[in-house]
Protein backbone atom coordinates (compact mmCIF):
# COMPACT_ATOMS: atom_id res chain seq x y z
CA UNK A 1 0.00 0.00 0.00
CA UNK A 2 1.16 3.52 -0.80
CA UNK A 3 -1.61 5.45 1.00
CA UNK A 4 -2.26 6.08 4.66
CA UNK A 5 -5.60 7.20 6.06
CA UNK A 6 -5.88 9.05 9.34
CA UNK A 7 -8.48 10.88 11.39
CA UNK A 8 -7.46 14.28 12.73
CA UNK A 9 -9.09 16.70 15.16
CA UNK A 10 -10.68 19.33 12.92
CA UNK A 11 -12.21 21.53 15.67
CA UNK A 12 -12.78 21.59 19.41
CA UNK A 13 -16.21 20.46 20.65
CA UNK A 14 -18.71 22.95 21.96
CA UNK A 15 -20.61 20.73 24.37
CA UNK A 16 -20.88 17.14 23.14
CA UNK A 17 -18.37 15.99 20.54
CA UNK A 18 -19.77 15.35 17.05
CA UNK A 19 -18.53 13.85 13.80
CA UNK A 20 -17.87 17.40 12.55
CA UNK A 21 -15.03 17.69 15.06
CA UNK A 22 -13.06 15.08 13.07
CA UNK A 23 -11.60 14.97 9.56
CA UNK A 24 -10.58 11.97 7.45
CA UNK A 25 -7.28 12.65 5.69
CA UNK A 26 -5.41 10.60 3.07
CA UNK A 27 -1.66 10.94 2.58
CA UNK A 28 1.20 9.27 0.77
CA UNK A 29 2.79 6.62 2.92
CA UNK A 30 6.45 7.50 3.65
CA UNK A 31 9.22 4.92 3.66
CA UNK A 32 11.03 4.45 6.98
CA UNK A 33 14.30 6.33 7.32
CA UNK A 34 17.36 5.38 9.31
CA UNK A 35 16.36 3.89 12.70
CA UNK A 36 12.66 3.97 11.86
CA UNK A 37 9.92 1.36 11.65
CA UNK A 38 6.63 1.34 9.75
CA UNK A 39 3.76 -0.27 11.66
CA UNK A 40 0.53 -1.45 10.06
CA UNK A 41 -2.15 -1.11 12.72
CA UNK A 42 -4.51 -4.03 13.28
CA UNK A 43 -6.57 -2.53 16.12
CA UNK A 44 -7.20 0.93 17.54
CA UNK A 45 -8.19 1.46 21.18
CA UNK A 46 -10.95 3.95 22.02
CA UNK A 47 -10.81 5.30 25.57
CA UNK A 48 -12.61 7.98 27.61
CA UNK A 49 -9.44 10.07 28.15
CA UNK A 50 -9.52 11.00 24.45
CA UNK A 51 -12.59 13.17 24.97
CA UNK A 52 -10.79 15.25 27.59
CA UNK A 53 -7.84 15.76 25.27
CA UNK A 54 -10.16 17.28 22.65
CA UNK A 55 -10.79 20.27 24.94
CA UNK A 56 -8.36 23.17 25.19
CA UNK A 57 -8.27 23.14 28.97
CA UNK A 58 -5.85 22.49 31.79
CA UNK A 59 -5.40 18.79 32.48
CA UNK A 60 -2.72 16.22 33.23
CA UNK A 61 -1.70 16.21 29.55
CA UNK A 62 -1.52 18.69 26.69
CA UNK A 63 -4.68 19.09 24.57
CA UNK A 64 -4.95 17.24 21.28
CA UNK A 65 -3.54 19.63 18.63
CA UNK A 66 -5.91 20.75 15.90
CA UNK A 67 -5.08 19.24 12.52
CA UNK A 68 -3.01 16.35 13.90
CA UNK A 69 -3.88 12.67 14.04
CA UNK A 70 -6.05 11.80 17.06
CA UNK A 71 -4.11 10.23 19.90
CA UNK A 72 -4.78 6.57 20.62
CA UNK A 73 -3.24 3.24 21.47
CA UNK A 74 -2.77 0.75 18.66
CA UNK A 75 -1.47 -2.75 18.16
CA UNK A 76 -0.17 -4.03 14.87
CA UNK A 77 2.67 -5.49 12.84
CA UNK A 78 6.01 -4.09 11.70
CA UNK A 79 5.90 -4.09 7.89
CA UNK A 80 9.22 -2.32 7.26
CA UNK A 81 12.17 -1.71 9.55
CA UNK A 82 15.48 0.12 9.60
CA UNK A 83 15.70 -0.31 13.36
CA UNK A 84 17.86 -3.13 14.80
CA UNK A 85 15.44 -3.65 17.70
CA UNK A 86 12.52 -4.56 15.44
CA UNK A 87 12.15 -6.89 12.50
CA UNK A 88 9.44 -7.25 9.89
CA UNK A 89 6.65 -9.40 11.31
CA UNK A 90 7.05 -8.30 14.94
CA UNK A 91 3.73 -7.59 16.66
CA UNK A 92 3.96 -4.35 18.61
CA UNK A 93 1.84 -2.06 20.77
CA UNK A 94 2.21 1.69 21.09
CA UNK A 95 0.52 5.06 20.66
CA UNK A 96 0.01 4.96 16.90
CA UNK A 97 -3.13 7.10 16.78
CA UNK A 98 -6.28 6.99 14.68
CA UNK A 99 -4.64 5.89 11.43
CA UNK A 100 -3.82 2.81 9.39
CA UNK A 101 -0.03 3.14 9.55
CA UNK A 102 2.50 4.77 11.85
CA UNK A 103 6.09 5.77 11.13
CA UNK A 104 8.20 5.77 14.29
CA UNK A 105 11.72 5.69 15.64
CA UNK A 106 10.58 2.79 17.83
CA UNK A 107 10.51 4.71 21.11
CA UNK A 108 7.42 3.81 23.13
CA UNK A 109 6.70 0.68 21.10
CA UNK A 110 6.82 -2.72 22.75
CA UNK A 111 6.80 -6.21 21.29
CA UNK A 112 3.90 -8.36 22.48
CA UNK A 113 3.58 -12.03 23.36
CA UNK A 114 1.75 -13.69 20.47
CA UNK A 115 0.35 -16.37 22.79
CA UNK A 116 -2.47 -13.94 23.67
CA UNK A 117 -4.73 -12.21 21.12
CA UNK A 118 -2.86 -9.08 20.12
CA UNK A 119 -5.84 -6.79 20.78
CA UNK A 120 -5.71 -7.82 24.45
CA UNK A 121 -2.64 -5.58 24.76
CA UNK A 122 -4.98 -2.62 24.30
CA UNK A 123 -7.25 -3.90 27.07
CA UNK A 124 -6.78 -6.32 29.95
CA UNK A 125 -3.09 -6.85 29.16
CA UNK A 126 -2.37 -3.21 28.41
CA UNK A 127 -3.03 0.28 29.77
CA UNK A 128 -6.57 -0.46 31.06
CA UNK A 129 -5.32 -3.55 32.87
CA UNK A 130 -2.47 -1.66 34.51
CA UNK A 131 -4.92 1.10 35.46
CA UNK A 132 -7.08 -1.47 37.21
CA UNK A 133 -4.07 -3.09 38.88
CA UNK A 134 -2.67 0.20 40.18
CA UNK A 135 -5.90 1.70 41.49
CA UNK A 136 -6.85 -1.49 43.29
CA UNK A 137 -3.46 -2.52 44.69
CA UNK A 138 -1.93 0.88 45.43
CA UNK A 139 -4.94 2.94 46.52
CA UNK A 140 -7.79 0.64 47.60
CA UNK A 141 -5.51 -2.14 48.91
CA UNK A 142 -8.40 -4.53 49.61
CA UNK A 143 -8.33 -6.92 52.52
CA UNK A 144 -10.01 -10.30 52.54
CA UNK A 145 -13.70 -9.94 53.32
CA UNK A 146 -13.92 -6.24 52.45
CA UNK A 147 -16.47 -4.92 49.93
CA UNK A 148 -15.17 -3.15 46.83
CA UNK A 149 -17.63 -1.38 44.52
CA UNK A 150 -16.62 -0.96 40.88
CA UNK A 151 -18.47 1.38 38.51
CA UNK A 152 -18.46 0.60 34.77
CA UNK A 153 -17.90 -2.94 36.00
CA UNK A 154 -17.89 -4.62 32.58
CA UNK A 155 -15.68 -2.02 30.90
CA UNK A 156 -12.04 -2.53 30.00
CA UNK A 157 -10.82 -1.28 33.39
CA UNK A 158 -13.69 -2.23 35.69
CA UNK A 159 -13.83 -5.83 34.56
CA UNK A 160 -10.19 -6.33 35.55
CA UNK A 161 -10.67 -4.54 38.88
CA UNK A 162 -13.49 -6.89 39.87
CA UNK A 163 -11.53 -10.01 39.01
CA UNK A 164 -8.40 -8.83 40.84
CA UNK A 165 -10.45 -7.82 43.89
CA UNK A 166 -12.07 -11.26 43.99
CA UNK A 167 -8.69 -12.97 43.69
CA UNK A 168 -7.54 -10.85 46.66
CA UNK A 169 -10.40 -12.25 48.75
CA UNK A 170 -12.59 -9.16 48.64
CA UNK A 171 -16.29 -9.06 47.77
CA UNK A 172 -16.59 -7.27 44.42
CA UNK A 173 -19.87 -5.47 43.69
CA UNK A 174 -20.28 -4.05 40.22
CA UNK A 175 -22.31 -1.18 38.82
CA UNK A 176 -23.18 -1.50 35.13
CA UNK A 177 -25.79 -0.37 32.62
CA UNK A 178 -28.36 -3.03 31.82
CA UNK A 179 -29.32 -6.54 32.88
CA UNK A 180 -27.07 -8.24 30.31
CA UNK A 181 -23.95 -6.47 31.56
CA UNK A 182 -24.84 -7.20 35.18
CA UNK A 183 -25.40 -10.86 34.39
CA UNK A 184 -22.02 -11.06 32.64
CA UNK A 185 -20.31 -9.40 35.62
CA UNK A 186 -21.61 -12.05 38.01
CA UNK A 187 -21.66 -15.18 35.86
CA UNK A 188 -18.45 -14.67 33.87
CA UNK A 189 -16.28 -12.16 35.73
CA UNK A 190 -17.07 -13.50 39.20
CA UNK A 191 -18.50 -10.38 40.86
CA UNK A 192 -20.49 -11.21 43.99
CA UNK A 193 -23.26 -8.90 42.79
CA UNK A 194 -23.89 -6.28 40.12
CA UNK A 195 -26.39 -3.42 40.20
CA UNK A 196 -28.03 -1.83 37.15
CA UNK A 197 -27.62 1.96 37.38
CA UNK A 198 -30.39 2.41 34.80
CA UNK A 199 -32.97 0.67 36.97
CA UNK A 200 -35.56 2.68 38.88
CA UNK A 201 -34.54 0.99 42.15
CA UNK A 202 -30.79 1.61 41.69
CA UNK A 203 -30.28 3.21 45.10
CA UNK A 204 -32.15 0.47 46.96
CA UNK A 205 -30.42 -2.26 44.95
CA UNK A 206 -26.96 -0.87 45.73
CA UNK A 207 -27.81 -0.74 49.43
CA UNK A 208 -29.03 -4.33 49.34
CA UNK A 209 -25.88 -5.47 47.51
CA UNK A 210 -23.63 -3.87 50.14
CA UNK A 211 -25.23 -4.90 53.47
CA UNK A 212 -21.96 -4.40 55.38
CA UNK A 213 -21.17 -1.07 53.75
CA UNK A 214 -18.37 -0.25 51.29
CA UNK A 215 -14.65 -0.36 52.03
CA UNK A 216 -13.33 0.50 48.58
CA UNK A 217 -14.68 2.28 45.50
CA UNK A 218 -13.05 2.11 42.09
CA UNK A 219 -14.70 5.01 40.30
CA UNK A 220 -14.81 5.21 36.51
CA UNK A 221 -18.02 7.18 36.08
CA UNK A 222 -18.82 9.85 38.67
CA UNK A 223 -22.32 11.25 38.97
CA UNK A 224 -25.00 9.23 40.75
CA UNK A 225 -23.00 5.98 41.08
CA UNK A 226 -20.30 7.81 43.05
CA UNK A 227 -22.83 9.76 45.12
CA UNK A 228 -24.70 6.64 46.17
CA UNK A 229 -21.51 4.70 46.87
CA UNK A 230 -20.27 7.47 49.16
CA UNK A 231 -23.44 7.14 51.25
CA UNK A 232 -22.42 3.55 52.05
CA UNK A 233 -18.77 4.16 53.01
CA UNK A 234 -17.35 2.39 56.03
CA UNK A 235 -14.78 4.03 58.28
CA UNK A 236 -11.40 4.41 56.60
CA UNK A 237 -12.77 3.53 53.17
CA UNK A 238 -10.61 4.20 50.10
CA UNK A 239 -11.84 5.69 46.81
CA UNK A 240 -9.72 5.51 43.65
CA UNK A 241 -10.84 8.02 41.01
CA UNK A 242 -9.90 6.67 37.60
CA UNK A 243 -12.42 8.45 35.36
CA UNK A 244 -15.54 10.60 35.36
CA UNK A 245 -17.14 9.64 32.07
CA UNK A 246 -20.63 10.59 33.27
CA UNK A 247 -19.77 14.27 33.35
CA UNK A 248 -17.04 16.80 32.87
CA UNK A 249 -16.29 16.41 29.17
CA UNK A 250 -18.99 18.90 28.13
CA UNK A 251 -18.00 21.40 30.80
CA UNK A 252 -20.47 20.12 33.40
CA UNK A 253 -18.77 19.70 36.78
CA UNK A 254 -19.00 16.55 38.87
CA UNK A 255 -20.47 17.66 42.21
CA UNK A 256 -19.98 15.99 45.57
CA UNK A 257 -23.26 16.61 47.35
CA UNK A 258 -22.24 15.18 50.73
CA UNK A 259 -18.54 15.83 51.25
CA UNK A 260 -19.07 15.61 55.02
CA UNK A 261 -19.11 11.83 54.74
CA UNK A 262 -15.39 11.96 53.98
CA UNK A 263 -14.75 13.56 57.35
CA UNK A 264 -17.15 11.34 59.26
CA UNK A 265 -15.66 8.13 57.88
CA UNK A 266 -12.06 9.38 57.66
CA UNK A 267 -12.09 8.03 54.12
CA UNK A 268 -9.42 8.63 51.48
CA UNK A 269 -10.19 9.76 47.93
CA UNK A 270 -7.35 9.79 45.42
CA UNK A 271 -7.33 10.49 41.73
CA UNK A 272 -4.61 8.92 39.62
CA UNK A 273 -3.25 8.80 36.09
CA UNK A 274 -1.58 5.49 35.31
CA UNK A 275 1.09 7.05 33.10
CA UNK A 276 2.50 8.71 36.24
CA UNK A 277 3.48 5.27 37.51
CA UNK A 278 5.51 3.69 34.73
CA UNK A 279 7.76 2.03 37.29
CA UNK A 280 5.02 -0.47 38.22
CA UNK A 281 4.00 -1.36 34.66
CA UNK A 282 6.41 -4.32 34.28
CA UNK A 283 5.19 -5.88 37.54
CA UNK A 284 1.53 -5.28 36.72
CA UNK A 285 1.81 -6.56 33.15
CA UNK A 286 3.68 -9.68 34.26
CA UNK A 287 0.98 -10.48 36.81
CA UNK A 288 -1.86 -9.81 34.37
CA UNK A 289 -0.20 -11.87 31.64
CA UNK A 290 0.29 -14.82 33.97
CA UNK A 291 -3.35 -14.68 35.05
CA UNK A 292 -4.50 -14.55 31.42
CA UNK A 293 -2.39 -17.52 30.37
CA UNK A 294 -3.70 -19.45 33.38
CA UNK A 295 -7.29 -18.72 32.35
CA UNK A 296 -7.92 -16.61 35.47
CA UNK A 297 -8.45 -13.28 33.69
CA UNK A 298 -11.35 -12.79 31.30
CA UNK A 299 -12.41 -9.87 29.12
CA UNK A 300 -15.03 -8.87 26.58
CA UNK A 301 -14.64 -6.71 23.47
CA UNK A 302 -16.87 -4.53 21.30
CA UNK A 303 -15.28 -4.22 17.88
CA UNK A 304 -16.16 -1.66 15.20
CA UNK A 305 -14.79 -2.31 11.72
CA UNK A 306 -12.88 0.20 9.63
CA UNK A 307 -11.20 3.50 10.46
CA UNK A 308 -14.24 5.54 9.40
CA UNK A 309 -16.30 3.81 12.10
CA UNK A 310 -14.07 5.22 14.87
CA UNK A 311 -15.96 8.48 15.61
CA UNK A 312 -19.38 6.84 16.07
CA UNK A 313 -17.84 4.00 18.08
CA UNK A 314 -16.12 6.62 20.23
CA UNK A 315 -19.38 8.47 20.92
CA UNK A 316 -21.09 5.20 21.75
CA UNK A 317 -18.33 4.27 24.18
CA UNK A 318 -18.72 7.60 26.00
CA UNK A 319 -22.44 6.85 26.43
CA UNK A 320 -21.86 3.28 27.64
CA UNK A 321 -23.12 1.52 24.51
CA UNK A 322 -20.05 -0.71 24.33
CA UNK A 323 -19.74 -4.00 26.16
CA UNK A 324 -16.21 -4.40 27.47
CA UNK A 325 -13.24 -2.93 25.65
CA UNK A 326 -14.09 -0.72 22.67
CA UNK A 327 -11.81 -1.43 19.71
CA UNK A 328 -11.71 -0.59 16.01
CA UNK A 329 -10.47 -3.35 13.70
CA UNK A 330 -8.35 -1.78 10.98
CA UNK A 331 -7.38 -4.84 8.88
Amino acid sequence: MTQNQKITLASRPQGEATAQNFALVAETLPAPGEGQILVRHHYLSLDPYMRGRMNDSRSYAQPQPIGEVMIGGTVGEVVASNNPHFKVGDHVVGMGGWQLFCLSDGKGWQKVDARAPIQAYLGALGMPGVTAWYGLNKIITPKAGETVVVSAATGAVGSVVGQLATLAGARAVGIAGGADKCRYAVETLGFAACVDHRAADFAAALKAATPKGIDGVFENVGGLPLELSMRRLNDFARIAICGLVASGYDGTPTPLSNIAVMLATRAKMQGFIVSDHLDVWPVALAELGALALAGQLKWHETIAVGLTSAPEAFFGMLKGRNFGKQLVKLV
